[in-house]
């Protein structure tokens, strides 16, 4: 024997019978933080913004990676100078 039961009730009346918790007010101040948030980001966004972080990271960057190539060859030439091949 097969039954199928069809009911037609919104997504608040169904959580109302299954004695679930209201948390419309919890998800509506999660969207209201989002969007504080994403309001307060998007100047990050913006090119002249993007270039600012960028260049300030790249120029330490580019002084850190010099320094390595720099003692990365001083110690390969250090290290062979005491080999024969």
């Amino acid at each position: 024997m097969k039954m199928t039961i069809e009911i037609d009730c919104t997504p608040v009346e169904a959580r109302a019978f299954l004695g679930l918790p209201d948390v419309s007010a919890l998800n509506e101040h999660l969207v209201k933080e989002m969007q504080d948030r994403m309001s307060s980001n998007m100047a990050m966004l913006a090119p002249e913004e993007l270039m600012k972080n960028w260049m300030a990271f790249g120029a330490g960057a580019q002084d850190q990676f010099r320094k390595l190539m720099t003692a990365a060859a001083g110690a390969a030439v250090g290290g062979m100078g005491g080999k024969t091949e």
